[in-house]
């Protein structure tokens, strides 16, 4: 009898143990369900195009939202797009409604106060545009003119930059966004606009001749991706995708898609 429950105790207790091999050939070390993917929050301002903008469908698409999609799918984490007021970006990353910024965010000392950034992965420069019978052909001609460009973007900060040639401006008006700035410019409400170059050539782009942009500019930028103070561990993570990306030539392919041209810093 003794040996007929010692069998029987060995049968059960190879079951329990048989029981949990299965559970752990899910891939997981205590028998837990697979964690689902961590998924990161992108701010964007969704007119910023080529960079990240709607199309004729209302979807989502541009240099950026490929570039966060490709590295996202590296990272195996969900990405999710989110348009924010492009003047409270900095609100919006630090109150964690976002994960990170990425729009051409450019990359300057004070926002570095607050901002954790990725190195940069494209140049940019901050050009005049005016109208091609413009008497606007250097930037000392912008003195008694009104200039318009982008509420809290960079082309302002590099205007203030600037304050002996700001002071000689008539006033200076602020958009939404570039596009309304530059139809500002187009029906006369304003003598020239200041824009990041990547986004008013792309424009310019599509209504050829109605643009003209003069060799003078207010200097060159750098776009990074922006992310909070202490996310350093996912910042790594990024960093170390965008630098595949860059090595095997995928960012290479996204910029001419975009571009015509690889652009990639």
């Amino acid at each position: 009898m003794k040996k007929l429950i010692a069998l029987a105790m060995t049968v059960v207790m190879s079951g329990l143990v048989l029981v949990g091999c299965g559970s752990a050939s899910t891939g997981t070390p205590n028998g837990e369900k697979a964690a689902t993917p961590q998924k990161i929050v992108v701010g964007l301002d969704d007119t910023f195009a080529p960079m990240g903008f709607r199309d004729d469908k209302g979807e989502l698409v541009g240099f950026d939202v490929e570039m966060a999609k490709e590295a996202a799918s590296r990272l195996d984490m969900e990405v999710e797009f989110k348009p924010i007021d492009w003047n409270s970006k900095e609100v919006e990353l630090n109150s964690k409604k976002i994960d990170m910024i990425w729009n051409g965010l450019t990359i300057t000392e004070d926002r570095k106060k607050n901002i954790l950034f990725t190195q940069p992965y494209m140049a940019n420069h901050q050009i005049i545009v005016v109208l091609p019978d413009s008497d606007i052909k250097t930037k000392a001609d912008l003195s008694g003119k009104v200039i318009g460009t982008q509420e809290g973007s960079s082309s302002l900060d590099a205007i203030n930059s600037e304050p002996e040639v700001a002071k000689t401006f008539k006033e200076i008006r602020t958009y939404a966004d570039y596009v309304a700035a530059l139809n500002e410019l187009k029906i006369g409400r304003v003598d020239a606009v200041v824009a990041d170059e990547v986004v008013s050539r792309y424009y310019m782009s599509k209504k050829p001749g109605e643009y003209a942009v003069i060799e003078d500019n207010f200097g060159e930028e750098e776009y990074g991706v922006g992310l909070r103070k202490d996310d350093t561990e996912l910042l790594g993570k990024l960093q170390g995708a965008l630098d595949a990306m860059k090595a095997e030539g995928v960012s290479a392919e996204i910029a001419k898609k975009w571009f015509g041209e690889d652009i990639i810093k």
